[in-house]
């Protein structure tokens, strides 16, 4: 017998089984040369990658390719790609209108610097093989880096606090103002206030996002309540002592006269506790008349004038003449002593049909329309300007949100009754006395008062910092100057107008 075996079937079937496992032979002997190839070039490029000033590919900036870039190829591409998607404001919406927060205000800006920077140091601050995990994970996943965000987060909620001041629905807090024999107080009035950090949020994750250009951001709102009357507190305004005015020369000084006023506390309370949903409280009150007034002492008391504005009107809009005449009549021969803090709403009163305004244009929820003592916006304005040329410092102001027809963006100071007043404190040290004429298609304010060897001339300069499709932003400085020279420019106020 052999000692081997003879094969007894089919040589065909032999030579198939001979070329299956030639086959699977050379199939492993290809993958293990591909995954050779693949591995070395792998680390081909990576090693090469090392010592690259590009960045690896795979890799993006807030969704924008930077693979291949030097580090300013990659912050002008990104820079770039971002302004043409990010729109210059972010639009808000409340009860169909519209607001506008500018990014550049803000000064939102993403830290493309930061993320191209740790794009370039992708894979190199690890061991090899962490460097080489990172390295081909990125290839093969990608990697998208989103950029820290920045803003001024003052700036923004100076901005909000404007537009919550511009809403529909304002808050009216209770007010007081004297009016010939008697005191009115006005009971406040609920109001919108806008959620503030829940705004915030969506302001900046849609700026994260860049989906502010698609539509509106819808403004969050809460319902804000007055505060109560405080009588008390009303009758310690109030209240006065008599006293006679009188002025020195050595040193030279004049003391305003003073009316004495008063009137029943316990009286009122009582009366607004029966009726408390009352919108006006009529009190009357008790005056002692002194024997002499500041008029009384005459222009010699005041010797100088200090600071003067005057603006243009229409003669031939009677109504809104009416209501000019009425508002400069009541700050006429008003004296603000050192320290103190003159307040337009104060002393011209709510305006009223009884206290002879009439109706005229006005800027009400974002629109010019028809409302009562309209164009008293430009008494205070002229005030305003003339408060700046006498160096008072200046407490509470905003502007319009249309630029108003009689004077340039940045000079202009609006009122509403129970919600914005314009205020400045008298700072100087000698007593100043108010007087406002209209006449002849010219409000003028006139500032008296005592010059001083150190006085400058004073007056307000604006510049024009952007201007869109949309809005208009301004920049207002106190301008000094001496012999016709400027001196020095304070920074007061950046104002943001809605273009019509």
């Amino acid at each position: 017998m052999p000692d081997f075996e003879i094969f007894r079937g089919n040589p065909k079937s032999l030579l198939k089984h001979f070329r299956h496992d030639n086959f699977i032979l050379v199939f492993v002997i290809l993958l293990a040369i591909v995954i050779g190839l693949f591995v070395a070039g792998t680390i081909f490029f990576y090693i090469s990658q090392q010592n690259s000033d590009v960045i690896q590919s795979g890799v993006f900036i807030k969704n924008i390719n930077v693979s291949g870039l030097t580090r300013e190829e990659a912050i002008k591409h990104v820079n770039e790609e971002l302004s043409n998607q990010m729109n210059d404001h972010i639009e808000l919406t409340y009860k169909n209108h519209n607001y506008y927060v500018e990014i550049e205000q803000i000064e939102a800006k993403f830290d493309v610097e930061a993320s191209v920077d740790y794009a370039l140091n992708l894979a190199k601050h690890g061991t090899f093989l962490e460097n080489l995990y990172q390295y081909i994970s990125i290839l093969l996943t990608k990697i998208n880096i989103d950029p820290k965000l920045t803003y001024n987060d003052e700036a923004l909620t100076s901005y909000l606090e404007t537009i919550e001041t511009y809403l529909p629905d304002q808050l009216e807090q209770y007010g007081y103002y004297l009016d010939e024999d008697e005191l009115f107080i006005t009971n406040g009035v609920n109001g919108a206030g806008i959620e503030y950090d829940d705004l915030k949020k969506m302001i900046i994750d849609a700026i994260q996002d860049i989906s502010y250009s698609r539509g509106y951001i819808q403004i969050p709102t809460y319902t804000k309540y007055p505060e109560p009357i405080d009588v008390d507190a009303i009758h310690q305004d109030i209240y006065r002592e008599v006293q006679d005015a009188y002025f020195t020369t050595e040193p030279y000084a004049v003391f305003a006269e003073v009316t004495g006023v008063d009137f029943d506390v316990d009286l009122v309370k009582n009366f607004i506790k029966e009726n408390p949903n009352a919108q006006e409280y009529e009190i009357p009150l008790t005056y002692t008349e002194p024997n002499v007034t500041v008029n009384d002492l005459g222009r010699e008391a005041f010797p100088d004038l200090v600071g003067s504005y005057a603006t243009k009107y229409v003669t031939s809009n009677r109504d809104r003449t009416t209501n000019l005449r009425l508002a400069a009549s009541k700050i006429d021969g008003t004296v603000v002593m050192p320290g103190e803090i003159f307040s337009y709403n104060k002393v011209v009163g709510k305006r009223t049909i009884a206290a002879g305004y009439k109706e005229a244009a006005i800027y009400q929820d974002g629109e010019v329309t028809s409302g009562l003592g309209g164009g008293i916006c430009q008494i205070s304005t002229t005030l305003y300007n003339a408060a700046i040329a006498a160096n008072m410092e200046i407490e509470t102001r905003r502007n319009h949100m249309f630029v108003p027809s009689y004077i340039e963006a940045g000079k202009d100071a609006t009122v509403v009754w129970g919600s914005t007043d314009f205020k400045f404190k008298n700072r100087r040290d000698y007593p100043v006395k108010i007087e406002a004429s209209v006449e002849g298609g010219i409000a003028r304010v006139n500032i008296y008062g005592l010059k001083t060897d150190d006085e400058y001339d004073i007056s307000l300069y604006t510049r024009t910092i952007k201007s869109t499709a949309t809005t208009l932003v301004v920049e207002s400085y106190r301008e000094y100057r001496r012999d016709g020279q400027v001196v020095k420019r304070d920074k007061l106020y950046t104002d943001t107008y809605k273009k019509q």
